[in-house]
């Protein structure tokens, strides 16, 4: 299946949702909703959106009255208009299967009954996955058919430009621009919360409503009911870092030591994980390709695993652990080569999985 972008997905919307329907698949929270009611009204016509998971049939084609003898359906209100219009239909693949089968002919023939959707009207659909632990039914062959599909995936970049046009608060765009691996995070199989883009900006306006006067347990007690815990943490503790006077740029040009206090292990922690990310970020996966930038930058970890192993030998070992899932980030195995190579004193206390 085709994965797009936000601003991929806009463009799609305009050139093929005028004429065939479109389905976007994705997780909870990464604003497939929001994206087609902002093309909505970008094109100039109203967004009426239906919750797929609310619907039973008769909200679709209406209850029956007497004409002449003969039963008319009358379809809702708020489906039956006069002038073209944008019709959402979120977690269509929740819906049960009768209201799946009410759907055939409106997507097809962009028709309910004898109501016909007027002229330039569009059908857009949206819902999550299995893997996201979502109410989702299997969506019948027939119905999927009927639509294009594509599985929209968050953007770093297009997030941050969006949070500084509409007022994110300043903590949370500049924590995501230092940990754009933290935007977004898989649905846990457990209950409980996880990071989205949309979540930071539940947390933003959370943040925003306390104003400066926030104390620290409470920035603790928003960022555990909006993110992943280990997000969660990590926030916190760069706020705690943004308020010092340790700099993560300063500590990787050998400027700054690392912190030693037991007390800041959670700034450590933040400072470790960052580090891990620009490392995994900037490095290129062959050595063949280093720059003399590079090197350096190879350079400065060694010289930090070994004040790390130091300080904490577990700290050490999360940094250059092997993480799994969508949205690891991966330290390049000639590194990982190096250090062993180069630090033969640390190979048998940090573990590289």
């Amino acid at each position: 299946m085709l994965t797009v972008t936000p601003s991929e997905l806009t463009k799609l919307l305009l050139n093929v949702a005028p004429t065939r329907p479109v389905f976007i698949w994705g997780p909870p929270g990464i604003g497939k909703s929001a994206l087609v009611e902002s093309f909505a009204a970008s094109v100039g016509i109203e967004c009426v959106s239906l919750l797929g998971s609310q619907l039973a049939p008769e909200d679709l084609i209406g209850v029956p009255r007497i004409e002449d003898g003969k039963s008319i359906f009358c379809p809702p209100r708020m489906i039956a208009r006069d002038e073209a219009y944008l019709l959402f239909v979120d977690e269509l693949n929740a819906c049960s299967f009768e209201v799946q089968k009410a759907f055939y002919s409106l997507i097809n023939d962009r028709r309910l009954g004898e109501y016909k959707l007027p002229k330039d009207s569009i059908v857009v659909g949206a819902g999550n996955r299995a893997q996201d632990s979502a109410i989702v039914k299997p969506m019948s062959s027939a119905l999927m058919n009927r639509m294009l599909h594509v599985e929209l995936r968050p953007s770093v970049r297009e997030w941050l430009d969006w949070a500084y046009t509409v007022g994110i608060h300043e903590w949370v765009i500049r924590y995501v621009e230092t940990r754009p691996d933290h935007l977004f995070s898989a649905p846990p199989k457990s209950e409980e919360t996880f990071t989205t883009p949309r979540s930071w900006h539940i947390l933003s306006d959370a943040l925003l409503c306390y104003g400066r006067e926030i104390q620290p347990q409470e920035i603790d007690m928003l960022a555990a009911g909006c993110l992943s815990p280990s997000h969660a943490r990590s926030f916190a503790a760069f706020l705690k870092q943004l308020s010092g006077s340790l700099h993560i740029d300063k500590i990787l040009k050998g400027e700054q030591p690392l912190p030693r206090d037991p007390k800041e292990r959670d700034v450590l922690f933040f400072i470790v994980q960052s580090i891990r990310a620009q490392l995994a970020k900037e490095l290129p996966p062959q050595k063949d390709d280093c720059k003399p930038q590079h090197r350096h930058l190879a350079s400065q970890a060694k010289r930090i695993l070994v004040e790390l192993c130091e300080i904490n030998v577990e700290l050490a070992s999360v940094m250059v652990a092997e993480e799994v899932g969508d949205t690891a980030r991966n330290l390049p195995s000639w590194l990982l080569v190096d250090l062993i190579r180069d630090l033969p004193r640390l190979a048998g206390v940090v573990k590289v999985k």
